[in-house]
């Protein structure tokens, strides 16, 4: 299902900022305009998959007519003259299949003692490994 929520693209100094409105002001940026989109893609199916999967209320979108990008740009205290809303559109699901939820495989090395023990006590060492990996990137 295709989800749409009007973004505002802000040019800056050194690229375009976007921002959610409608998504508690959830926001990204991009070097170049092209960036930003894609930025502006990722971030909001990334908000969207979250709060789906830990049964979040969702707003509803806002029409596009409803956004008044100088308001916004005057509560950011940034120009409007280079600003405009869009509506960045993503399949949720589709995206998380090929961006969050897709396996990569890994080799890795263990001593064979380590191996031995924790095949006997029926390990899953692809689940002890991501387990692992969480708790250092946190």
């Amino acid at each position: 299902m295709l989800s749409a929520y009007p973004a505002c693209f802000f040019k800056e100094k050194n690229g375009y900022s976007v921002v959610f409105p409608d998504l508690d002001w959830l926001s990204t940026c991009g070097d170049t305009l092209d960036e930003a989109l894609e930025m502006a893609v990722d971030c909001l199916a990334g908000h969207l998959y979250i709060s789906q999967k830990e049964n979040e209320q969702i707003p509803s979108p806002s029409s596009l007519k409803d956004i008044d990008i100088n308001q916004i740009a005057a509560e950011l205290e940034t120009d409007p003259s280079e600003s405009f809303v869009n509506l960045v559109t993503v399949d949720v699901k589709e995206y998380a299949k090929t961006h969050f939820e897709k396996s990569v495989k890994k080799t890795l090395s263990i001593p064979a003692w380590l191996n031995a023990a924790a095949l006997e006590k029926n390990i899953n060492f692809s689940q002890v490994l991501q387990e692992a990996l969480l708790q250092k990137i946190k």
